[in-house]
């Protein structure tokens, strides 16, 4: 009896976004974020970095941001998008 679970040899194809937003006093590690995706089995397609002054209130990050995301999904058929941030219901 094995104590460990078995892990597929591949994870899902992860896109992370990592936005900096000014009001934080101590900006996340973005090498932390990377390490945390491949620790659960994701595979790390893209990575996506912006900043604002503050998450626009139905997408988060701003259109133009927005369009980028979806074009990396499209490209690298990518089946998860990954913030550095907790998101809203309506996000």
């Amino acid at each position: 009896m094995s104590l460990f679970f078995e892990r597929p040899d591949f994870g899902e194809r992860a896109l992370l976004v990592h936005l900096k937003l000014n009001s934080e006093a101590e900006p996340e590690d973005v090498g932390e974020f990377e390490e945390l995706v491949r620790s659960a089995g994701g595979d790390i397609v893209d990575l996506i970095r912006g900043s604002r002054t503050a998450p626009h209130a139905k997408y988060f990050v701003g259109i133009g941001k927005l369009e980028e995301i979806a074009s990396v999904v499209k490209r690298e058929c990518a089946e998860l998008i990954i913030f550095n941030h907790n998101l809203s219901r309506s996000q």
